[in-house]
């Protein structure tokens, strides 16, 4: 698995070098356009979910413990974490989105009908495994509500809640721009509300900065996986790509190409490194994060959860052609509930793993591309632009959502 893994990360670095040489300057359009800050908190929002809020408490210590994992020596644990979730990974989100905007209405792999039910099956089981996440780390933020760590049925009946909550959000396009701007001001109050109760002072955000800095220095070490932890990390984010590339693509402004992925690369690790170097200060001295804390961060980790959801909840029954308007609304939020609650329980039973639907995303791509040089080699090689008729109306698309 680990050597396909490393393939399809080859692959993708070469094929972001690719665009940036062949269609570095060109103006990318989307089929609905915003302005750059709304793409900006969209993408950031829907592609980033509760692990960001839960994970990074739980792995400092692991991260550390370079006795039982000697690979991890050459770093520190905050710059670990911070290559596990920023820069150079959310290149994958570049080149899917530069992918759906500009290439894919010229060539139409994904509406090959195999393709369409590939892609479907792992945009709905990633849904899955975002809801089993929130899960699993419940117990360790609530433990006041846990019986000695384990999953209690409160736990359940929250996870529920929350997928119906996506699931009814789903239902009107109009909650993606609320829901996506509302998670990015939630996110940073969280970061601002932690910062002042634990006291970090702008020394201690510089000693940070230097931690975070020897991830720039060994980025090359990042680039393949590194264990098996590590690379359960890189299939997940394969496994979210392509789904992500299809959502935002068509929120793209007007950006030319190699501003769309200096904009993915920077914007989003601003935030990432604050937020990774406010948990590292709790974690390396010994802060309570319990209480008002906890409960804090698992309802930004809620929300972020809801509004990943809703959009690839959208998506798929969009791909699917299961919309409100054709099956009613009452089918459709009975049959994605439904759905979606059966799957988490896969996962939590060890039916299902992450692993394998970022594998099938790696297929996918090498798929892709085998078709363009087999079928639509001059079609791509034609590309000066954007899809025709695509125009850039932000007061009238801001106004729809």
């Amino acid at each position: 698995m680990n050597t396909l893994l490393s393939a399809g990360i080859i692959f993708t670095l070469l094929a972001i070098v690719f665009c940036l040489y062949r269609w570095g300057n060109l103006k990318c359009v989307g089929v609905t356009p915003v302005k750059t800050f709304t793409f900006i908190a969209i993408l950031f929002t829907s592609g980033l979910d509760v692990g960001l809020i839960m994970f990074p408490l739980t792995e400092f210590a692991g991260y550390a413990d370079t006795a039982t994992s000697p690979e991890y020596a050459f770093s520190n644990p905050l710059a670990i974490e911070f290559a596990y979730w920023g820069f150079l990974i959310w290149g994958f989100y570049f080149l899917t989105s530069f992918y759906f905007c500009v290439i894919e209405p010229r060539v139409g792999f994904f509406e090959i009908p195999v393709v369409k039910w590939i892609n479907n099956v792992v945009i709905i089981g990633t849904c899955a495994f975002t809801a089993y996440l929130l899960l699993t780390n419940l117990p360790w933020y609530l433990p006041q509500l846990s019986e000695e760590g384990s999953i209690v049925a409160t736990f359940y009946v929250i996870v529920f809640a929350v997928i119906m909550a996506a699931v009814f959000s789903s239902t009107d396009i109009k909650y993606v721009r609320i829901l996506s701007l509302a998670s990015t001001w939630l996110f940073l109050g969280l970061i601002a509300v932690m910062w002042v109760l634990a006291a970090m002072g702008p020394n201690e955000m510089l000693d940070a900065a230097n931690l975070i800095g020897n991830y720039f220095v060994n980025i090359h070490n990042f680039v393949l996986p590194l264990n098996d932890y590590h690379a359960f990390y890189l299939f997940w984010w394969f496994a979210w790509s392509i789904m992500i590339g299809q959502f935002t693509s068509r929120f793209v402004g007007g950006l030319r190409t190699w501003q769309v992925l200096a904009a993915l690369l920077i914007f989003p690790s601003i935030p990432l490194a604050i937020w990774f170097s406010v948990l590292y200060f709790y974690h390396n001295n010994g802060l309570d994060s319990s209480g008002f804390v906890g409960i804090s961060m698992v309802v930004v980790g809620i929300t972020f959860v809801i509004n990943s959801l809703d959009s690839l909840i959208r998506l798929y029954t969009d791909n699917l052609n299961l919309t409100t308007s054709r099956v009613g609304r009452a089918k459709y939020i009975i049959g994605n509930l439904v759905a979606l609650c059966a799957l988490t329980m896969l996962f939590k039973l060890n039916f299902l793993e992450i692993q394998w639907v970022g594998a099938l995303v790696i297929g996918l791509y090498f798929s892709c591309f085998a078709y363009i040089l087999l079928k639509k080699r001059k079609e791509v090689a034609a590309i000066q632009s954007s899809p025709e008729g695509r125009e850039l109306n932000f007061e009238k698309i801001e106004s729809v959502h």
